[in-house]
């Protein structure tokens, strides 16, 4: 009887120990220790060490910002971070007289060891993680430090004598996860003519043995981006298939919005991305650091079984006039699907009558055309002559 009665014992306390487990979650704050910026386009970093005993799982992000002051924020995995310092400035601005290098010491993001986790602009909602999936940090893993890095677009506050705490809270789990995530980020580099639409294109190859499950992806462009659009690209030039990984309008909030479709990229499939770009300006318009520059990103968010992610997860092309996807000879133009270009309805693009963060209204001309392509556009893919 007492054996009997010790083994119910035994078995309760091992249900609740699973229960127990299950529910277990807690919060990482990772947020700016009472940062000041000098001037607009400053670019902030500052670094959290992680736990080298037992690994901590990612299982939600949770924005803690505000448009009004960030322009974007970038989650950083480091193996070591770019300062030791507490505060650190950390932008492609870092080296000039308007910097906030005034006040705090210049070092890259990253001293080795980069990796990006997680991305946010425009007033984006939190993101969870699909069931069984998480980003894996500390311990054994590359990652020994959290880099947050912080674009700030307004300064008002810091004339006024506040400091700046945005960041993220992250949702943890010491449990591990039977899915381990991971992100693919493409961008391209290049300029666009004044008063004129422009195509900002990327791909690379995946030359790694391995097989990812993208569940997210995120848009991101300054203020003259109508669409982007990023694509799995499989096969020969006239068997080739392009399917779609995400399309959203980058003047909505940049959030990670997730991949309708099941999709599988695996070794010698392309990866490849379009930002459909609107030059409204009387200038040239470069891609850079500033508000007023421009950027092509496509953030790819994938999982895959097991621990071992994409060695290389960046992809990167000089963009127009030096790079189009028509100068790859292993892309078939005439495979891209007609609505690449276009801006999708909701809940990836405006609904009529919406306005939008940049305040101008041509992305909402061009979403409810029947071919919103423009003509350029056409006889750029459909003239194998054309430059």
């Amino acid at each position: 009887m007492f054996y009997n009665l010790f083994s119910i014992i035994l078995g309760l306390s091992s249900i609740l120990l699973v229960l127990a487990n299950e529910d277990t979650s807690n919060t990482l704050n990772i947020l700016m220790p009472d940062a000041v910026a000098n001037h607009v386009d400053d670019y902030v970093c500052s670094s959290f060490e992680l736990d080298t005993n037992k690994p901590t799982y990612i299982t939600a992000f949770n924005p803690s910002a505000t448009s009004k002051d960030a322009h974007h924020m970038l989650l950083y995995g480091c193996t070591e971070p770019g300062s030791q310092k507490k505060i650190w400035n950390c932008g492609e601005m870092a080296n000039t007289e308007t910097s906030s290098s005034q006040k705090y010491e210049t070092g890259p993001i990253c001293a080795s060891g980069s990796t990006i986790i997680y991305a946010w602009a425009m007033d984006a909602n939190k993101t969870e993680l699909p069931k069984d999936v998480a980003f894996k940090i500390g311990a054994s893993t590359p990652i020994k430090y959290l880099v947050l890095q912080v674009h700030f677009a307004n300064i008002d506050k810091f004339k006024a004598g506040e400091t700046d705490r945005s960041g993220f809270v992250l949702t943890t789990s010491p449990t591990p996860s039977s899915k381990r995530a991971g992100v693919y980020s493409l961008s391209a580099g290049g300029y666009m003519q004044a008063n004129s639409e422009e195509l900002f294109e990327v791909a690379c190859k995946i030359q790694q043995d391995i097989v990812m499950h993208p569940f997210a992806f995120r848009a991101h462009t300054h203020k003259l981006g109508l669409v982007n659009s990023g694509y799995r690209v499989r096969g020969t030039y006239d068997d080739q298939e392009w399917i779609e990984i995400g399309r959203r309008s980058p003047q909505l909030p940049q959030m990670f919005s997730p991949v309708k479709d099941n999709i599988t990229i695996k070794q010698d499939d392309y990866v490849a991305a379009i930002c459909t770009m609107y030059n409204t300006r009387s200038h040239v318009v470069r891609t850079g650091p500033t508000g007023n520059d421009e950027m092509c990103n496509f953030y790819m968010m994938y999982w895959v079984d097991g621990d071992q992610l994409l060695d290389d997860q960046v992809c990167i092309s000089p963009g127009p006039p030096n790079y189009y996807f028509r100068r790859d000879r292993a892309l078939n133009v005439d495979k891209i699907p007609g609505n690449a270009f276009s801006i999708p309805p909701p809940p990836n693009g405006p609904a009529p009558g919406e306005s939008l963060q940049n305040g101008t209204h041509h992305m909402m001309m061009m979403q409810h055309q029947e071919n919103p392509l423009p003509k350029q556009f056409h006889l750029r893919y459909n003239n194998g002559n054309n430059n």
